[in-house]
């Protein structure tokens, strides 16, 4: 039976779990996840928790911050008055909004705190700062 060296494309089933738990992401009730490795398109604790596993395994890998969306950057919080906001949009906490970049890329943002006359966005991954675990099956390896 193969197992996964690294740089081939995979087809797995996961779910993707919070410290306290909670589910933030699964492909249980989707089609499985197919992707080539080595191409830096998941994150890499991920990827490193896919190497050696064989078809039909599965396992479950625990991925520090650090190999995941990193630690909660500070200098990726904003302030930004409301009056620059289109008038329709009330400011919620958690609320997510999307900012053009002078590239024509845009940025997704969240809504960190609302106070008179200006809001604060956290430009940083939901899930930075944060240890994740996955529970994972590998299905096929191409």
């Amino acid at each position: 039976m193969s197992q996964v060296q690294g740089n081939e494309t995979v087809k797995l089933h996961y779910t993707g779990k919070l410290n306290n738990g909670q589910v933030f992401d699964s492909s249980i009730e989707r089609e499985p996840l197919e992707v080539k490795l080595g191409e830096g398109r998941l994150i890499p604790g991920f990827e490193k928790g896919l190497v050696a596993m064989k078809v039909k395994e599965k396992k479950t890998i625990t991925i520090p911050k650090e190999e995941a969306y990193g630690e909660v950057q500070k200098e990726l919080f904003q302030k930004i008055p409301t009056e620059n906001l289109p008038q329709e949009i009330k400011p919620v906490v958690g609320m997510g909004l999307v900012s053009k970049n002078p590239d024509g890329t845009e940025s997704q943002l969240r809504i960190a705190d609302v106070k008179d006359g200006f809001i604060i966005v956290d430009a940083n991954h939901p899930l930075a700062g944060q240890d994740l675990t996955f529970e994972l099956e590998l299905l096929e390896i191409k």
